[in-house]
């Protein structure tokens, strides 16, 4: 089968698609038929080397940890799932290997009737992300929680489920964004100088929590959440230098021992709520761009910008 994988840090171009064999279900799996797969920022990183420390890497590394596809082989002690069934997931962090024809999931959910396979081939992985660090945050009903960076691939999901929880969300992002970041339900207002005043205009009895998104604004969040315990960030490498915690949640090899940096458990309930709030229309996957899998150096570059406007998927 075809996969996308690196044998080297570097640029995009250090990114391309291999012969490999196909891999198999094993207890607790199933492997799905991709149809579509998920680019992250975080992965690019790792790709990049700039995560090296964070989260080492065995060369060579297969990319991708969530896709959409159709369910063709079960592993053992698996139920409640049949073969073509339709489903979106993750694979395990410490194997991922999702941009390719076939990938073994390790956690999985239907796939939504109101979804497309693009939105599908994003979900898991943000919403995964955003539950994790909405959870750490205990965001809940009645409470404000400033969104830096939200119009992009997690940003638009942590926006959506806070919402769903009962928060009033501020996001950031481009002024062009803002229509699209007030449809998604958050109030938006822009990033850069003046961003501690701008929030506390629209927010005069405060923000109880911050989620990070986007990095090097953390000295204004920490200013603008009045603790650095309210504020995580998923992007930030210079988080512990401000007291803030930087969530990720690829640590662990397949014995659960830890791999470089200490993470969070994976919020893996993110994805049934994700569900039952898409089949009520109250959670949609803004899709940024669609590449044919063998263009996956052209998807990281479009991520590296950091200005894509949603997920950024693979098409098989």
């Amino acid at each position: 089968m075809r996969a996308i994988q690196f044998t080297e840090y570097g640029p995009s171009s250090v990114l391309h698609v291999a012969e490999v064999e196909a891999p198999h279900a094993g207890p607790g799996e199933i492997r799905v038929a991709v149809r579509t797969s998920g680019i992250s920022p975080g992965e690019v990183s790792i790709r990049s080397g700039a995560w090296r420390e964070m989260v080492p890497v065995t060369f060579p590394f297969r990319t991708g940890f969530d896709a959409a596809g159709v369910v063709d082989e079960i592993g053992p002690d698996v139920t409640g799932v049949r073969i073509g069934d339709e489903v979106f997931g993750m694979t395990r962090s410490a194997v991922r290997g999702a941009n390719a024809d076939f990938a073994v999931l390790a956690a999985w959910a239907p796939k939504p009737a109101g979804w497309s396979w693009e939105e599908a081939g994003g979900a898991a992985g943000s919403v995964e992300t955003a539950t994790r660090v909405l959870d750490r945050l205990a965001v809940d009903a009645g409470q404000t929680l400033l969104v830096q960076g939200a119009a992009g691939g997690v940003g638009t999901i942590a926006v959506q489920l806070a919402v769903a929880r009962g928060a009033t969300v501020i996001g950031t992002a481009s002024e062009h964004n803002h229509d699209f970041l007030r449809v998604l339900g958050a109030e938006p207002t822009t990033y850069g100088s003046g961003l501690v005043e701008r929030v506390r205009a629209l927010a005069p009895a405060g923000v109880d929590a911050v989620f990070d998104c986007a990095a090097g604004a953390l000295p204004d969040l920490v200013a603008i959440a009045g603790n650095p315990a309210r504020v995580v960030t998923i992007a930030d490498r210079t988080a512990a230098a401000h007291g803030v915690h930087m969530s990720h949640g690829a640590p662990a090899d397949d014995t659960g021992v830890a791999v470089g940096a200490p993470a969070d458990p994976l919020a893996v309930h993110g994805l049934a709520i994700a569900v039952a709030l898409a089949d009520e229309g109250r959670l949609r996957v803004p899709v940024a761009a669609a590449f044919p899998l063998t263009e996956a150096a052209a998807a990281h570059e479009l991520s590296e910008g950091r200005h894509a406007r949603g997920k950024i998927v693979l098409v098989n």
